[in-house]
């Protein structure tokens, strides 16, 4: 705990909440990458098949994964690459832009999106075990509540029809 007297006010909740989130982020992630690797799959990997699992039957382009996970596309690229070369994406060509592929889940890559969350499950219940699901069904629609905010406001510049969700 910080004491007032030697430290200051403590940060705006705003920020704590926040911050706390992204402790929570990397607190999950190592647990994460631990858990995946005997599956051959890296968090960045498991974060692109959880992408597209929201909607298995859309095609999408590396540029359109790299906006909406706001990562360079570079690294999205590169990433997609690894999942294209074990078969859990599928690449064709795009009609509309010759330049571009169009990416698609696989029956394959479904399969193991399925393996990572059964992977993952052990410690995400153990971490839930104390918790009713009615507080798990609050903390999940006030996270909902916050990650709507931000991914309507990632673009101060767009204009809120041309912002798309992730």
């Amino acid at each position: 705990m910080t004491d007032p007297e030697k430290d200051g006010p403590a940060p705006p909740l705003a920020f704590r909440i926040v911050n706390w989130i992204g402790i929570l982020d990397q607190l999950t992630s190592t647990e994460a990458n631990r858990l995946l690797k005997p599956l051959d799959l890296g968090l960045p990997q498991f974060v692109l098949l959880n992408h597209f699992s929201h909607r298995p039957d859309q095609a999408r382009t590396v540029t359109d994964i790299a906006r909406a996970l706001q990562q360079p596309q570079p690294g999205v690229t590169k990433t997609v690459q690894k999942l294209v070369d074990k078969g859990w994406l599928g690449e064709r060509a795009n009609g509309r832009d010759g330049r571009s592929k169009l990416l698609v889940l696989t029956a394959a890559g479904k399969a193991r999106h399925r393996a990572a969350i059964a992977a993952l499950m052990p410690s995400l219940s153990r971490a839930f075990a104390d918790w009713s699901a009615r507080d798990q069904q609050t903390l999940f629609k006030l996270l909902d509540r916050l990650k709507v905010w931000f991914d309507r406001d990632r673009d101060p510049t767009q204009e809120p029809r041309d912002r798309q969700a992730t």
